[in-house]
């Protein structure tokens, strides 16, 4: 028995890397998958049917049972085909793993709106699109599991990312949304935030020697070490774990805290911005956070 079996499960952009991985895995536990891939290129644009099909043909070949979708998930009605989709082909859905994504990389100043807008538009509107379209077929059957792709971008930080932070940070505040709005239906929704090497972290810039170098760390983790606990997450013996932001690297799992006031002060007589600058920000300044990025967080080789 396998934990996933007799359920159906949504992995979008599972046409490559990550996604790629987790259609697999979950497959391999006993689910019914629908690889959803738009086929498209590292920032987005274009389409082809050949990534999804790829896998599909994996999947069969080892004995599973998948369908291929090339529906958009930045598009309010392409994503509610891509939930008919399974439901069409299946006649049910249990677990969604929003997946899919782009980078555009580029320093804040010169960012463009297209940039930024067409990024939101997949890795953070887009998420919210199919959990959307996915959330009346779990209210209906009493059940449901989301698992949302983050990223250290956003709940650390790193240089010239903008974008990406700002919509993978967003994607946990979706994530804790759905799990408080949902869970009176027996629906979680948690978020991990994976390190692998993939081709959208191979676009990543690697003009200097400290960039070259994490480059090459990056390449040593696989994707494929991350779709255990992404699988293991939709499984009925996960049905507590909600509303969490989990990170992965390689053989790694953490949990990450989650914002809570750390340190406060106070005046019986009000704030004035004379006294604010004066005793406020000198009474907090000592619990401030550094401008630090991912990288300076995780010093460590992956294990």
């Amino acid at each position: 028995m396998g934990l996933l079996d007799n359920k159906v499960v949504l992995v979008t952009g599972a046409g490559r890397g990550v996604g790629r991985c987790i259609a697999l895995e979950a497959a391999k536990a006993g689910a019914k998958v629908v690889v959803n891939d738009l086929g498209a290129k590292e920032d987005g644009t274009g389409g082809e049917v050949g990534p999804a099909q790829s896998v599909v043909d994996e999947i069969i070949a080892a004995g599973g049972q998948a369908v291929a979708d090339t529906h958009s998930i930045a598009d309010w009605d392409q994503a509610q085909a891509i939930i008919q989709t399974a439901i069409e082909t299946y006649g049910q859905l249990d677990g969604v793993i929003n997946n899919a994504g782009v980078l555009r990389d580029g320093i804040f100043h010169k960012m463009s709106e297209e940039d930024f807008d067409g990024l939101l538009k997949i890795n953070l509107s887009g998420y919210f699109y199919v959990s959307r379209a996915a959330a009346p077929v779990f209210r209906a059957q009493g059940h449901g599991a989301f698992v949302h792709m983050s990223s250290t971008s956003g709940l650390i930080g790193n240089f010239g990312q903008a974008n990406y932070a700002a919509a993978k940070l967003g994607v946990v505040g979706l994530s804790k949304s759905i799990a408080m709005d949902m869970q009176r239906f027996n629906v979680r929704s948690n978020c991990i935030a994976p390190f692998a090497w993939t081709r959208l972290v191979g676009t990543i810039p690697d003009a200097t020697p400290e960039e070259k170098k994490r480059v090459e760390g990056l390449k040593k983790l696989k994707p494929e070490l991350i779709a255990p606990f992404a699988v293991a997450l939709l499984a009925d013996e996960a049905a507590d774990v909600n509303g969490q932001v989990f990170g992965t690297r390689a053989n790694e799992i953490f949990l990450f805290s989650q914002p809570r006031p750390i340190r406060s002060v106070h005046t019986a007589d009000g704030w004035t911005p004379q006294s604010v600058v004066d005793t406020a920000i000198p009474a907090l300044k000592a619990s401030f956070y550094p401008l630090d990025r991912s990288g300076d967080v995780f010093t460590w080789d992956p294990i």
